[in-house]
């Protein structure tokens, strides 16, 4: 069981609002790679890519929460200020969609009952869930 687990989420939309895709990578404290994907969800603004990416990824410890002890820390980041900052109560959410995603996010967050944190990160440090984003983009263009 690992005590750290380390998740990199990101959205992104050609368009904006436009074909949009999510990516997730998550690690654990030693650096293996847990899981990865890039997929595609759609018409979408970038900022609903980044939440629903936040969204992917604890759905995916949610499921997976069994290999985790009560010890585990999660600790997601995200290239993406506004979405980091509306996620850890800095910033107001004004969008109704996105006060809709950030409640999915919360209940997602009850259900899993481990502490999370959320730090913005520069993209040069999110490369890998970046470049699942734009693999799943890439395909559909």
């Amino acid at each position: 069981m690992t005590d750290e687990i380390r998740v990199f989420t990101d959205g992104g939309s050609r368009g904006n609002p436009g074909e949009a895709a999510i990516g997730v990578y998550i690690k654990d404290s030693s650096g293996k790679k847990l899981m990865g994907i890039g997929k595609t969800i759609g018409i979408a603004t970038n900022n609903t890519a980044e939440y629903k990416a936040v969204i992917e990824a604890l759905s995916w410890i949610i499921e997976n929460k069994k290999e985790f002890s009560e010890e585990t820390r999660i600790l997601f980041f995200l290239d993406s200020l506004l979405v980091c900052s509306q996620i850890r109560g800095v910033y107001k959410v004004k969008d109704a969609n996105l006060k809709n995603l950030l409640s999915e996010v919360r209940e997602k967050e009850a259900q899993i009952q481990l502490p999370i944190s959320y730090t913005h990160v520069s993209r040069e440090k999110n490369k890998n869930a970046d470049s699942l984003v734009n693999a799943a983009l890439d395909n559909i263009w």
